[in-house]
């Protein structure tokens, strides 16, 4: 365990690291965390803010977004997984939106 943490604490010492840290491959993504986030905790509010229109559109922006953090040389996995995430939440996002607006039953004391 101990040269396990050495080689940690000099990989984290590196200039490398100190110039990832410093780059848009880092900050990029860390800045489009925002975006998963909100969406994972808005999984528990009501359907009936849900937007379709935008989660669709979040839902191909983290497609595409996906493809190019793998496709970029090098790999922006943060950034890969960061969409990976999006994806997943918006798709949630977008179900919910779906069943909420397909299988409302009409109020019976309206006719």
């Amino acid at each position: 365990m101990g040269s396990f943490a050495k080689k940690l604490a000099d990989q984290l010492k590196s200039p490398e690291f100190r110039n990832y840290l410093m780059s848009t491959h880092f900050w990029g993504p860390i800045a489009n965390w925002g975006i998963p986030i909100a969406a994972l905790a808005d999984i528990k509010k009501d359907p009936k803010y849900i937007s379709g229109k935008m989660t669709f559109a979040l839902v191909l922006y983290s497609a595409m977004f996906m493809r190019f953090a793998w496709k970029v040389q090098p790999q922006n996995m943060l950034l890969f997984a960061c969409h990976f995430t999006n994806e997943g939440a918006q798709l949630v996002q977008l179900t919910r939106c779906i069943k909420y607006n397909f299988s409302k039953k009409e109020d019976p004391k309206k006719t």
